[in-house]
């Protein structure tokens, strides 16, 4: 089977096109994406466009990823925070624990397209670890994989707890356990990953998740969501990803949008795990938000749209709606967006409450100017 890049998937200038070619990509796998309500019956509408505007890609109608296979489901990890086990300490100080087990598990990225991952508590991207600054962590690691593998967490520590190999516990092996303790800090949005060479295939394999650390007075409440930006290079070439995502699962925020509500705080930690391209960004529609760096002042820098990170950058977008309806975001370089990385935010309960998603999935035919 010959190998296909992103490019020459988009080569025919339709996510029809694309689809075909992801369904190469796995033995047996049925074209996945679609553009419009069906490719083939609107193949001829904006044929050769470069990604093809409203009438953009999305899964086909009907089809669909087992999330349950999977043991996961984007629409509840997009809001889950792992706290962990506490206990207070005779000097009165909290001590948060988890425990995480690395192990090797295939995965549905795209509907039929599945993909052998190394992952962290059976799920990609790994648990969101949550905890307040100035607490004691202990994060307790079983290697259950086929392969040698770390943890590093990005924050202050000692170096005999940096989850690089020839320090501290270094690698893990097969069957192996090991203890990382530091204390929380600084406050912030960060991130966790497997440290073992080669680093860019443990990443790019899924070793990778968000770890928040909140300020020692909180923040404001708000509708807080994790977004994990990430893709997946199912050539196994290194050059580029075929499949790219929030929070693992192509298209799953167009076929699944975020509910919202109206009028009311949303904070939005963006993390970019993206392995083998040098930049990735994030995108609203319709809206502004307050844009974070790191999460570590909590003064915004900008009023923004569109913010962009290289791998293992970081942000706090904090938002409100002002109407009800149907917001695409998806990140600003077309390729990853006409490969799976775009979504929408649901808004309110409104006359246009999901107009725009179901458009966007099934468009008839489409009339040409001045005919």
């Amino acid at each position: 089977m010959d190998k296909l890049s992103r490019r020459k998937l988009l080569a025919g200038g339709t996510a029809g096109a694309a689809a075909a070619g992801l369904s190469q990509l796995v033995p047996g796998a049925g074209p996945a994406l679609a553009r419009g309500a069906d490719a083939h019956e609107h193949a001829g509408a904006g044929e050769g466009s470069h990604g093809g505007g409203a009438e953009g890609p999305t899964f086909r109608k009907g089809a669909a990823v087992d999330h349950g296979a999977n043991g996961f489901d984007p629409s509840e990890l997009v809001r889950h925070f792992d706290w962990g086990r506490t206990r207070r300490l005779a000097s009165g100080r909290v001590l948060r624990e988890w425990t995480l087990v690395a192990e090797d598990k295939e995965i549905e990225v795209a509907p039929g397209v599945h993909y052998p991952a190394w992952t962290y508590n059976g799920r990609v991207p790994g648990p969101t670890l949550r905890c307040r600054e100035g607490e004691l962590l202990r994060v307790h690691f079983v290697n259950s994989s086929d392969h040698p593998h770390t943890m590093h967490f990005h924050g202050l520590h000692p170096a005999q707890m940096d989850g690089v190999p020839g320090i501290g516990a270094g690698l893990v092996p097969t069957g192996g356990s090991t203890v990382y303790e530091f204390d929380a800090r600084p406050f912030g949005v960060h991130l966790y990953h497997c440290h073992a060479a080669p680093l860019a295939e443990h990443i790019a394999r899924g070793l990778y998740g968000a770890f928040i650390i909140d300020p020692k007075d909180g923040r404001p409440d708000a509708d807080e969501l994790v977004m994990v930006m990430n893709g997946f290079n199912t050539n196994f070439d290194a050059q580029g990803n075929q499949v790219y995502a929030v929070n693992t699962v192509a298209f799953h925020y167009v076929d699944q949008p975020v509910c919202v509500s109206r009028d009311s705080p949303v904070r939005l930690y963006v993390v970019n795990a993206l392995e083998y391209d040098p930049i990735n960004s994030f995108h609203i529609h319709g809206n502004f938000f307050n844009h974070f760096p790191t999460g570590t002042s909590l003064t915004p820098i900008e009023y923004t749209d569109t913010i962009l990170q290289g791998q293992a950058q970081r942000a706090i977008l904090e938002l409100e709606f002002p109407y009800d309806g149907d917001y695409m975001f998806h990140a600003h370089k077309t390729e990853f967006a006409e490969l799976g990385w775009m979504g929408f935010f649901r808004v309110g309960n409104g006359a246009t409450r999901g107009a725009g998603a179901a458009d966007y999935c099934d468009l008839g035919e489409l009339e040409t100017p001045g005919a």
